[in-house]
């Protein structure tokens, strides 16, 4: 108790991560279809997708740019080798997320992409078998099912039935795409920090943010093309910024610090309350509807989860 008390800042900085990351589906789901059918959105998934990282590419610039003459992170790849994992993170930690997680949010509900994002884990540690050689065990797939039955849950019962079935079933698909997207760029970005020289761990975010940003572009372009130059309102821009600076840049240097005072597990530990605050902030800013099938659904995930997990780290330490 005195440890908590301790560090009673760090675990209340934590939990505003959790916050800010739960309200990011709400948030999304605005930008991406608007508050409803007869206030949609100004701008296309692409076109929010690049503005945010634009928020993100300056904020990172302004980090590089401030601690240039003290031992900063540098703000580009500095060999052929850099720039190989950067251009593969860039492809699917920000293009082929950002797009994914975007698009997925103008067709389902922010409260239910939430609790399926959290099955990420799992798909990592499997994802660990082909690309780190970790060995993937009966537990392990146990572990997949679980997260796979409650994912069905999530979309074959959802409560939020204004929005057509097959709306939701394409924004969910999406969802569980970006999370394999993601879990793909985690395990390369293990593999490229445990090689010398790559770069540092903020390093690798910093280059692959703005290398995926680059990316965006054709997408943003094509998508201006086919429906003209957008024109954001004021809760758009604020919801841009919010998106790119509160829940990218700023959250990652908070839950790094997270880290560094409490722990990985510790911290950790705070990222299952995402879809929690992700479920009440789509139900209080979009009016989405809270249903028994999102608590069972959301169990289900975090036991597949915890199993996967606790199977890997005993197949680490044998």
């Amino acid at each position: 108790m005195a440890k908590f008390e301790g560090n009673l800042g760090t675990h209340l900085l934590l939990l505003l991560v959790a916050v800010i990351w739960g309200t990011t589906w709400a948030v999304a789901r605005f930008l991406s279809y608007g508050l409803d059918e007869s206030t949609g959105a100004n701008l296309g998934p692409a076109t929010a997708a690049w503005l945010r990282y634009l928020v993100v590419v300056i904020a990172f610039v302004a980090w590089c740019w401030a601690y240039k003459n003290r031992n900063g992170p540098r703000m580009l790849p500095h060999d052929s080798r850099s720039w190989r994992y950067t251009v593969w993170l860039g492809l699917l930690g920000t293009m082929a997320y950002q797009l994914l997680f975007m698009h997925g949010m103008k067709w389902t509900a922010a409260g239910d992409a939430s609790l399926i994002i959290p099955v990420n884990p799992v798909f990592t540690v499997l994802l660990a078998a082909p690309m780190l050689g970790q060995k993937v065990t009966k537990r392990m797939a146990f572990g997949l099912l679980l997260g796979i039955v409650g994912v069905s849950v999530v979309v074959g019962w959802s409560p939020n039935t204004d929005i057509p079935f097959e709306h939701r079933l394409l924004g969910d698909a999406m969802i569980v795409l970006a999370a394999l997207a993601w879990a793909t760029n985690s395990n390369l970005t293990k593999i490229a920090l445990e090689e010398d020289g790559i770069g540092t761990t903020e390093e690798l975010v910093i280059w692959y943010s703005i290398v995926g940003w680059i990316m965006l572009t054709p997408w943003m372009l094509a998508e201006i093309w086919d429906t003209g130059i957008p024109n954001p309102n004021t809760a758009e821009w604020g919801s841009i910024v919010y998106l790119g600076l509160f829940s990218t840049v700023l959250t990652y240097v908070w839950f790094a610090r997270g880290i560094d005072r409490i722990g990985p597990t510790a911290a950790a530990s705070y990222v299952f309350l995402v879809p929690i605050f992700g479920v009440l902030s789509g139900w209080a800013l979009l009016d989405e509807s809270i249903g028994a099938s999102m608590l069972v659904g959301f169990v289900l995930i975090v036991m597949g989860v915890r199993e996967v997990q606790r199977e890997s780290e005993r197949v680490r330490v044998d």
